[in-house]
Protein backbone atom coordinates (compact mmCIF):
# COMPACT_ATOMS: atom_id res chain seq x y z
CA UNK A 1 0.00 0.00 0.00
CA UNK A 2 1.57 3.30 -0.51
CA UNK A 3 0.09 6.62 -0.08
CA UNK A 4 1.51 9.57 -2.63
CA UNK A 5 5.23 8.13 -3.20
CA UNK A 6 5.92 7.36 0.13
CA UNK A 7 5.98 3.60 0.91
CA UNK A 8 3.76 2.52 3.64
CA UNK A 9 5.00 -1.01 4.35
CA UNK A 10 5.20 -1.63 8.00
CA UNK A 11 7.46 -3.65 10.27
CA UNK A 12 8.39 -3.98 13.87
CA UNK A 13 11.61 -2.87 15.02
CA UNK A 14 12.38 -2.62 19.20
CA UNK A 15 15.28 -0.29 18.93
CA UNK A 16 14.83 3.41 18.37
CA UNK A 17 18.09 3.92 16.98
CA UNK A 18 17.61 0.71 14.29
CA UNK A 19 14.13 2.31 13.04
CA UNK A 20 15.88 5.63 11.96
CA UNK A 21 19.20 4.97 11.34
CA UNK A 22 19.58 5.45 7.44
CA UNK A 23 16.20 7.20 7.58
CA UNK A 24 15.15 9.01 4.27
CA UNK A 25 12.80 10.82 6.80
CA UNK A 26 12.34 11.25 10.54
CA UNK A 27 8.74 11.44 11.35
CA UNK A 28 7.69 12.04 14.43
CA UNK A 29 4.35 10.99 15.93
CA UNK A 30 4.97 11.36 19.99
CA UNK A 31 2.54 13.21 22.79
CA UNK A 32 4.26 16.41 23.44
CA UNK A 33 5.31 15.36 27.15
CA UNK A 34 7.15 12.49 25.89
CA UNK A 35 8.83 13.98 23.04
CA UNK A 36 11.82 15.70 24.24
CA UNK A 37 12.30 12.06 26.19
CA UNK A 38 11.94 9.87 22.74
CA UNK A 39 14.03 12.34 20.36
CA UNK A 40 16.85 12.73 22.63
CA UNK A 41 17.50 8.57 22.23
CA UNK A 42 16.50 8.86 18.53
CA UNK A 43 19.20 11.77 18.19
CA UNK A 44 22.30 10.27 18.11
CA UNK A 45 21.15 7.92 15.29
CA UNK A 46 19.72 10.79 13.08
CA UNK A 47 22.29 12.01 10.29
CA UNK A 48 22.56 15.79 10.40
CA UNK A 49 21.63 15.93 6.95
CA UNK A 50 17.92 14.10 7.39
CA UNK A 51 15.03 15.44 7.43
CA UNK A 52 12.84 15.55 10.69
CA UNK A 53 9.28 16.06 9.93
CA UNK A 54 6.95 16.50 13.37
CA UNK A 55 3.22 15.60 12.93
CA UNK A 56 2.71 16.65 17.33
CA UNK A 57 0.35 19.54 17.50
CA UNK A 58 1.28 20.36 21.20
CA UNK A 59 3.87 22.35 23.82
CA UNK A 60 6.13 21.36 26.18
CA UNK A 61 5.11 22.49 29.29
CA UNK A 62 8.02 22.71 31.68
CA UNK A 63 9.79 25.25 29.13
CA UNK A 64 7.00 25.97 26.66
CA UNK A 65 9.16 24.76 23.71
CA UNK A 66 7.54 23.95 20.47
CA UNK A 67 8.67 20.10 19.02
CA UNK A 68 10.94 22.01 16.42
CA UNK A 69 12.87 23.82 19.44
CA UNK A 70 13.04 20.52 21.13
CA UNK A 71 15.08 19.28 18.23
CA UNK A 72 16.85 21.70 17.59
CA UNK A 73 18.05 21.78 21.91
CA UNK A 74 18.47 18.13 21.67
CA UNK A 75 20.18 18.04 18.15
CA UNK A 76 22.14 21.62 17.90
CA UNK A 77 24.27 19.64 14.97
CA UNK A 78 21.10 19.07 12.98
CA UNK A 79 20.28 21.54 10.45
CA UNK A 80 17.31 23.37 11.92
CA UNK A 81 16.58 24.12 8.31
CA UNK A 82 14.95 20.98 7.59
CA UNK A 83 13.43 20.70 10.73
CA UNK A 84 9.89 21.11 9.92
CA UNK A 85 5.72 19.86 10.30
CA UNK A 86 3.48 18.40 8.74
CA UNK A 87 0.16 19.65 10.03
CA UNK A 88 -3.41 20.86 9.38
CA UNK A 89 -6.82 19.85 9.67
CA UNK A 90 -6.32 15.98 9.51
CA UNK A 91 -8.60 13.73 11.80
CA UNK A 92 -6.72 10.37 11.98
CA UNK A 93 -9.69 8.32 11.00
CA UNK A 94 -10.98 10.50 8.32
CA UNK A 95 -7.47 9.86 6.54
CA UNK A 96 -7.14 6.10 7.06
CA UNK A 97 -10.92 6.22 5.15
CA UNK A 98 -9.40 7.75 2.40
CA UNK A 99 -11.05 11.06 2.60
CA UNK A 100 -10.08 13.77 0.68
CA UNK A 101 -8.14 16.11 2.76
CA UNK A 102 -5.08 18.97 2.91
CA UNK A 103 -2.47 19.37 4.89
CA UNK A 104 0.95 22.05 5.13
CA UNK A 105 4.46 21.05 5.34
CA UNK A 106 6.16 23.98 7.00
CA UNK A 107 10.14 23.94 6.75
CA UNK A 108 12.48 26.87 6.39
CA UNK A 109 14.48 24.91 3.33
CA UNK A 110 11.58 24.91 0.72
CA UNK A 111 13.40 22.72 -1.47
CA UNK A 112 13.54 20.04 0.74
CA UNK A 113 9.72 20.81 1.82
CA UNK A 114 8.84 20.32 -1.60
CA UNK A 115 10.54 16.94 -1.83
CA UNK A 116 8.37 15.85 0.89
CA UNK A 117 5.52 17.23 -0.55
CA UNK A 118 5.81 14.95 -3.28
CA UNK A 119 6.57 11.88 -0.92
CA UNK A 120 3.07 12.59 0.90
CA UNK A 121 1.09 13.67 -2.25
CA UNK A 122 -1.85 11.58 -3.17
CA UNK A 123 -5.81 11.76 -5.24
CA UNK A 124 -6.97 11.86 -1.30
CA UNK A 125 -4.22 14.15 0.40
CA UNK A 126 -3.12 17.36 -1.16
CA UNK A 127 -0.52 18.54 0.73
CA UNK A 128 0.72 22.19 0.27
CA UNK A 129 4.07 23.89 1.33
CA UNK A 130 4.76 26.93 3.86
CA UNK A 131 8.14 28.31 5.32
CA UNK A 132 6.49 29.99 8.12
CA UNK A 133 7.39 26.46 10.56
CA UNK A 134 6.60 29.00 13.87
CA UNK A 135 3.16 30.09 12.80
CA UNK A 136 2.18 26.37 11.48
CA UNK A 137 3.28 24.51 14.70
CA UNK A 138 1.73 26.91 17.15
CA UNK A 139 -1.66 27.07 15.27
CA UNK A 140 -1.63 23.07 15.71
CA UNK A 141 -0.99 23.11 19.45
CA UNK A 142 -3.31 26.54 20.26
CA UNK A 143 -6.78 25.12 17.77
CA UNK A 144 -6.59 22.05 20.81
CA UNK A 145 -7.53 24.78 23.55
CA UNK A 146 -10.44 26.00 21.28
CA UNK A 147 -12.00 22.79 20.64
CA UNK A 148 -12.18 21.71 24.14
CA UNK A 149 -13.64 25.33 24.03
CA UNK A 150 -16.34 24.19 21.53
CA UNK A 151 -17.02 21.20 22.89
CA UNK A 152 -18.07 22.62 25.75
CA UNK A 153 -20.35 24.86 23.77
CA UNK A 154 -21.65 21.89 22.41
CA UNK A 155 -22.63 20.12 25.14
CA UNK A 156 -24.48 22.90 26.70
CA UNK A 157 -26.62 22.54 23.99
CA UNK A 158 -25.90 26.08 22.20
CA UNK A 159 -26.19 26.17 18.43
CA UNK A 160 -24.88 27.68 15.45
CA UNK A 161 -24.70 31.20 16.08
CA UNK A 162 -22.33 30.64 19.48
CA UNK A 163 -20.09 28.00 17.45
CA UNK A 164 -19.66 30.92 14.77
CA UNK A 165 -18.77 33.28 17.70
CA UNK A 166 -17.02 31.30 18.75
CA UNK A 167 -14.77 29.60 15.99
CA UNK A 168 -14.31 33.24 14.86
CA UNK A 169 -13.20 34.94 18.31
CA UNK A 170 -10.79 31.38 18.58
CA UNK A 171 -8.98 32.26 15.25
CA UNK A 172 -8.44 36.06 16.27
CA UNK A 173 -7.03 34.93 19.19
CA UNK A 174 -4.71 32.01 18.35
CA UNK A 175 -3.48 34.79 15.80
CA UNK A 176 -2.75 37.65 18.02
CA UNK A 177 -0.73 34.98 20.06
CA UNK A 178 0.83 33.23 17.57
CA UNK A 179 1.71 36.51 15.78
CA UNK A 180 3.38 37.24 19.19
CA UNK A 181 5.19 34.88 19.54
CA UNK A 182 6.99 34.89 15.47
CA UNK A 183 4.14 33.18 13.43
CA UNK A 184 2.88 35.20 9.95
CA UNK A 185 -0.74 36.66 10.48
CA UNK A 186 -1.65 34.65 7.20
CA UNK A 187 -0.66 31.34 8.23
CA UNK A 188 -2.86 31.46 10.87
CA UNK A 189 -6.16 31.83 7.84
CA UNK A 190 -4.56 29.14 6.53
CA UNK A 191 -4.83 25.22 7.09
CA UNK A 192 -2.70 25.55 9.81
CA UNK A 193 -4.75 27.72 11.57
CA UNK A 194 -8.24 28.34 10.17
CA UNK A 195 -8.19 25.22 8.94
CA UNK A 196 -7.16 23.13 12.10
CA UNK A 197 -9.55 24.93 13.99
CA UNK A 198 -12.86 24.27 12.30
CA UNK A 199 -11.95 20.58 12.05
CA UNK A 200 -10.57 20.35 15.33
CA UNK A 201 -13.81 22.03 17.12
CA UNK A 202 -17.15 20.63 15.44
CA UNK A 203 -15.75 17.32 15.06
CA UNK A 204 -16.74 14.45 17.70
CA UNK A 205 -13.93 12.49 16.36
CA UNK A 206 -11.81 15.50 17.65
CA UNK A 207 -10.65 14.26 21.35
CA UNK A 208 -10.00 17.76 22.81
CA UNK A 209 -13.73 18.30 21.54
CA UNK A 210 -14.75 14.97 23.71
CA UNK A 211 -12.90 16.51 26.44
CA UNK A 212 -14.73 19.80 26.24
CA UNK A 213 -18.57 17.63 25.78
CA UNK A 214 -17.12 15.57 29.08
CA UNK A 215 -16.60 18.80 31.46
CA UNK A 216 -20.16 20.43 30.04
CA UNK A 217 -21.75 17.25 32.00
CA UNK A 218 -20.08 18.14 34.74
CA UNK A 219 -17.72 15.38 34.59
CA UNK A 220 -14.28 16.21 36.88
CA UNK A 221 -10.91 16.08 35.05
CA UNK A 222 -9.15 13.16 36.36
CA UNK A 223 -12.48 11.24 35.63
CA UNK A 224 -12.35 12.70 32.02
CA UNK A 225 -8.91 11.87 31.58
CA UNK A 226 -9.10 8.51 32.73
CA UNK A 227 -11.79 7.49 30.34
CA UNK A 228 -9.64 9.08 27.44
CA UNK A 229 -8.07 5.78 25.25
CA UNK A 230 -6.01 8.59 23.72
CA UNK A 231 -3.99 11.27 24.13
CA UNK A 232 -5.87 15.07 24.16
CA UNK A 233 -2.54 17.59 23.69
CA UNK A 234 -5.05 20.31 24.95
CA UNK A 235 -5.91 19.56 28.19
CA UNK A 236 -1.54 20.07 28.83
CA UNK A 237 -1.40 22.70 25.81
CA UNK A 238 -3.96 25.28 28.14
CA UNK A 239 -1.22 25.47 30.82
CA UNK A 240 1.28 26.32 28.53
CA UNK A 241 -0.60 28.74 26.48
CA UNK A 242 -0.77 30.72 29.61
CA UNK A 243 2.56 30.41 30.22
CA UNK A 244 3.41 31.75 26.64
CA UNK A 245 0.43 34.87 27.35
CA UNK A 246 1.84 35.41 30.13
CA UNK A 247 5.37 35.89 28.77
CA UNK A 248 3.91 37.84 25.44
CA UNK A 249 1.32 40.20 27.33
CA UNK A 250 -1.15 38.80 24.69
CA UNK A 251 -4.61 38.67 25.99
CA UNK A 252 -6.43 35.22 25.35
CA UNK A 253 -10.04 35.39 26.94
CA UNK A 254 -11.38 32.23 25.86
CA UNK A 255 -8.19 29.76 26.43
CA UNK A 256 -8.10 31.61 30.27
CA UNK A 257 -11.73 30.54 30.54
CA UNK A 258 -10.50 26.76 29.74
CA UNK A 259 -7.84 27.07 31.73
CA UNK A 260 -10.21 28.10 34.88
CA UNK A 261 -12.56 25.51 33.71
CA UNK A 262 -9.71 22.10 33.79
CA UNK A 263 -7.87 23.56 36.56
CA UNK A 264 -10.03 26.01 39.05
CA UNK A 265 -13.38 24.49 39.10
CA UNK A 266 -15.04 26.86 37.16
CA UNK A 267 -18.32 25.74 35.56
CA UNK A 268 -18.76 25.34 31.38
CA UNK A 269 -21.97 27.61 31.69
CA UNK A 270 -20.35 30.06 33.97
CA UNK A 271 -17.42 30.66 31.57
CA UNK A 272 -19.84 31.20 28.91
CA UNK A 273 -21.59 33.49 31.03
CA UNK A 274 -18.19 35.47 32.19
CA UNK A 275 -17.15 35.55 28.44
CA UNK A 276 -20.38 37.11 27.09
CA UNK A 277 -20.04 40.19 30.02
CA UNK A 278 -17.03 41.24 29.38
CA UNK A 279 -16.46 44.59 28.81
CA UNK A 280 -17.48 45.71 25.31
CA UNK A 281 -14.60 46.76 22.83
CA UNK A 282 -13.84 46.72 18.85
CA UNK A 283 -13.92 43.90 17.04
CA UNK A 284 -10.59 44.49 15.43
CA UNK A 285 -8.86 45.90 18.98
Amino acid sequence: MTAGNLATTQSVISQLEEAVAGADVVILAVPSHGFRQVFSALAPSIDASTPILSLTKGIEQETLATMTRVVAEEAPEHDPAITGVLTGPNLAREVVEGQPTAAVIAMSDQDTARKLQSLFMSPSFRVYTNDDVVGCELGGALKNVMAIASGMSDGLGFGNNTRAALLTRALAELTRLGVALGGKPATFAGLAGMGDLVATCISPLSRNHRVGMALSEGKPLDQVISEMRMVAEGVKTTRSVMGLAERTGVEIPIASHVYRVLYEGLHPREAVLSLMTRAAKSELG
